[in-house]
């Protein structure tokens, strides 16, 4: 594969994955184990930030009017609402921070190429998906509670095999949000986590080790940002006219498939 068109693929993929309810960690290891081969996992840490903040850059382009609405409320006196939904967000990402900083590298070493898991996961994540879409919105509000659940969900999709959106949306709506509030939260909770994320990786030694070319960087980045606006804005949409099963379809038979050859 040609540089520039493994620069094109790695930014679509992380585009699409970063939103789309189908686990890019699960499929990640589906591909090392297939291609007998860690070079999707291997990527110089350089290219991981550069990907994680196209995709960060897509989300706040999609909810910049939101975003800009919490930033504002922040500084005002009657920005009530909107200081709530910060500490909500806040709150939400405790659990995933919690494990994050202690037990992630654990969880990626002892699961590294563990299809068994990752269709188990997979399953799970359809079973999810395919009970959520059922639900009927009940308009309520986020609360302190819902939103550590919701955080919960979050910090459980780092498991191999387990969507992050797909959890969060999951979890929002069976705790009765609209369907709209439910992916607006999932997209909007995520983003302290990814910018942390880049920090943690920008202190690491081997963050400059390996860079890639300037056209190598440059192409991945566009295409992670225009692979990650188009699938932002194509899962509010899909949530909205209540779409999911589509996904819980896909994760149930490629999950299942999993499973079946793991056994043979």
């Amino acid at each position: 594969m040609s540089e520039l068109l493994e620069a094109l693929v790695l930014g679509i993929v992380q585009g699409l994955t970063e939103f789309l309810p189908v686990s890019s960690s699960g499929h990640l290891e589906i591909a090392k184990v297939l291609l007998n081969d860690d070079s999707l996992a291997s990527q110089s840490l350089f290219t991981t930030v550069l990907l994680h903040f196209a995709t960060a850059l897509s989300t706040m382009v999609v909810f910049r009017k939101k975003i800009g609405e919490l930033i504002g409320g922040v500084f005002r006196k009657d920005g009530v609402e909107e200081k709530k939904m910060v500490l909500i967000i806040i709150i939400s990402m405790i659990p995933a921070v919690f494990l994050g900083l202690f037990f992630e590298d654990l969880i990626e070493s002892t699961f590294d190429r563990n299809l068994t898991l990752v269709g188990a996961m997979l399953l799970i994540t359809a079973a999810f998906l395919y009970i959520a879409d059922k639900s009927h919105a009940e308009n309520k509000k986020l609360t302190f509670l819902s939103a550590f659940g919701v955080g919960l969900a979050q910090a459980f999709a780092i498991l191999p095999g387990v969507s992050r959106s797909g959890a969060t949306i999951s979890s929002s709506l069976l705790f009765g949000l609209k369907r709209e509030d439910a992916a607006t939260f999932s997209f909007l909770m995520v983003l302290p986590l990814i910018f942390g994320k880049i920090a943690k990786d920008l202190l690491d030694g081997s963050f400059f080790e390996n860079m890639p070319s300037l056209t190598y960087s440059l192409v991945g980045f566009a295409a992670a940002f225009a692979a990650g606006i188009m699938a932002c804005t194509w899962m509010i949409q899909l949530v909205k006219k209540a779409g999911l099963k589509y996904f819980a379809l896909y994760c149930l038979i490629v999950g299942s498939t999993i499973l079946i050859t793991q056994n043979l």
